[in-house]
């Protein structure tokens, strides 16, 4: 038969294992916004049953149960969808960063605005077309050059914007390498404390969590690929480099990273996003506006010199050297000339003695690339008179003196903003196109790369929401449930608790009631 007091200790082993289950449905309401926790559960068995004490064998069927017990409390996490989030993670963070970088490129070029190179360069030509109807008005070549000092001023801002942007990524990369170290010590940690806990028979669930919080905030940064290797904990690798074995983490450097990059392993999240912007989008950028600068002063266009006209001494047209009086030519010619510079120089400046046109964009500045380098001539700066605009001369009594009236260079130079240039940019083959064609292209293709970013963005957001809400589904706690599992665990403990008291009763009697007969 079975023990006077067994049915003392089932309601005992009920009592512990409901009240275990209302301690663990504590803890998930008081963790329901806390990021990153995963709802745990106290799993409820029968305990082991009893043969029924005796000197043989019982013949009566069954064993005697010993009521309930709680064989393990876990979180409850699905590895899968840990996965699938890390995946599409690692993805919105290399989009992200492409998306904000295009979206400050398009502030920097500030384009369409009444402020920008666009613009300048539409002054720039109206100040030589007004030139050209005035060819000897002195606050007409004034006006020219300012807008000539406006255009190349707008030229080295914007250089030194994109390329204080190149340095920001680069930081930027730094910072996310000494983020990456922190939050890998961090796992590693976690690791040895994880495996300690558990060592002891325990579930450290709370711990686990705070390594795959770390996990998940980690996939954004990198790409990277997790396993659990039991009972030493996280093995975390970049492509062929391993950031966290057990307990120990590999450090990683800018330098470090970038080599990653270029050997493969590192392909996706924030730092490939911040490489790629760096190298790849601001770059080709700061290429553009370098040949936009360099094409404006150099780049071959051809023009026609009217009939009359007079060059310089020593000029070469189409393989003729022209000298002395042969210099005037008796038909309208065309020639191939470098940009503003080389027709500039074609002219003559409206003071006597007779001053043949100089350069009039200069690359001084000290800066690296023509945009940056890019500056009206400091001798037009400081004698805006020498600013040409004639090509007709007449020789008298003093010698050959320039036709101030005459306005063929300006008239050419107004003519320039619908002249198709040679363009050289990005390391292919020359194009053709107008200044503004040049520009506009500059401009439309930013404009299409910052949407498709920011549609990339927006899908990468939609996907990675969709797999948490999945996660939340099965990991994240619900009040609701929570609440009814409390009723339930609560009138469980008072159902166990009534079943002591009526054995307590039935003990009572057994103790104080029997074997009074004979007293």
């Amino acid at each position: 038969m079975r023990s006077t007091f067994h049915l003392l200790e089932t309601s005992k082993r009920s009592l512990f294992a409901h009240q275990a289950s209302l301690s663990t449905t504590g803890h998930n309401i008081a963790n329901a916004n806390t990021a990153g926790y995963s709802r745990q559960i106290a799993n409820l068995v029968n305990s082991r049953p009893i043969e029924a004490p005796g000197m043989q064998h019982s013949t009566a069927p069954g064993q005697i149960g010993t009521g309930v017990e709680v064989s393990y409390i876990r979180r409850v996490r699905e590895s899968f969808l840990d996965d699938q989030f890390r995946n599409e993670n690692k993805s919105l963070g290399e989009w992200g960063i492409q998306s904000d970088t295009l979206q400050k490129l398009e502030a920097i070029m500030n384009e369409p605005t009444d402020s920008g190179i666009r613009t300048l360069m539409d002054n720039f030509w109206k100040s030589w077309s007004d030139l050209s109807k005035n060819p000897e008005s002195k606050s007409g070549r004034v006006i020219v050059k300012e807008n000539a000092i406006a255009l190349a001023d707008a030229f080295n801002a914007t250089h030194k914007q994109l390329s204080d942007l190149q340095n920001d990524l680069s930081d930027n990369i730094q910072i996310k390498a000494d983020q990456v170290n922190s939050i890998t010590s961090s796992i590693a940690n976690l690791n040895l404390q994880i495996r300690k806990v558990e060592a002891l028979g325990d579930d450290a669930n709370d711990l686990r969590d705070q390594r795959d919080n770390l996990t998940d905030e980690l996939s954004k940064i990198v790409n990277i690929r997790s396993r659990e290797v039991v009972p030493d904990g996280y093995l975390i690798e970049m492509g062929g480099t391993t950031l966290v074995d057990r307990d120990t983490s590999q450090q990683v450097t800018q330098e470090s990273l970038e080599e990653a990059y270029v050997a493969g392993d590192l392909n996706s999240g924030e730092v490939t996003g911040m490489i790629v912007s760096r190298d790849r989008i601001v770059n080709a950028y700061i290429q553009e506006l370098n040949s936009l600068a360099d094409t404006i002063a150099n780049g071959k266009i051809e023009v026609t010199l009217p009939a009359g006209s007079v060059v310089p001494e020593g000029t070469v047209i189409n393989g003729t050297v022209y000298t002395g009086a042969g210099r005037t030519l008796t038909a309208d010619t065309t020639v191939i000339v470098e940009g503003i510079n080389g027709l500039h120089k074609l002219g003559y400046a409206s003071t006597n003695p007779l001053e043949p046109g100089s350069d009039f964009f200069t690359f001084t500045k000290g800066g690296n690339g023509a945009a940056a380098n890019i500056g009206l001539n400091a001798y037009l700066i400081s004698n805006p008179e020498k600013i040409v605009a004639s090509m007709r001369t007449v020789t008298g009594p003093g010698g050959e003196t320039v036709v101030n009236g005459n306005n063929t260079i300006a008239l050419i130079m107004t003519k320039l903003k619908d002249t198709k240039f040679t363009f050289n940019s990005g390391g292919g083959a020359p194009v053709q196109g107008t200044v503004d064609d040049f520009f506009r292209s500059v401009v439309g293709k930013l404009g299409v790369e910052t949407k498709e970013a920011n549609r990339q963005v927006d899908n990468q957001t939609a996907i990675l929401e969709q797999v948490d809400s999945r996660k939340q589904s099965v990991s994240g706690v619900s009040l609701d449930e929570e609440m009814s599992n409390m009723v339930k665990f609560q009138h469980a403990y008072s159902a166990a608790a009534r079943v002591m008291t009526t054995f307590d009763e039935m003990l009572d009697k057994v103790i104080n009631g029997m074997g009074v007969v004979g007293r």
